[in-house]
């Protein structure tokens, strides 16, 4: 099963990818701004999210906000 971003790019595991758009994380004081880097992603058992970290936390996102770096 391949993962793949907003624009159509595949994802694999410790890739790095922009956020496309602000995202509010629930229980996170800090907002996901667009264009924000977030490093070394991995890919989960569903091939719409992503796990990655973000300080301390470790947070799931949606590849549809998500763009290859």
């Amino acid at each position: 099963m391949e993962t793949l971003d907003s624009n159509g790019n595949i994802l694999e595991d410790g890739d790095n990818v922009h956020v496309t758009k602000d995202l509010k994380v629930k229980g996170m004081q800090k907002t996901l701004k667009r264009g924000d880097l977030i490093k070394n992603i991995r890919l989960g058992s569903d091939s719409q999210l992503v796990e990655c970290r973000i300080g301390k936390s470790t947070i799931v996102l949606k590849t549809q906000f998500l763009k290859k770096a």
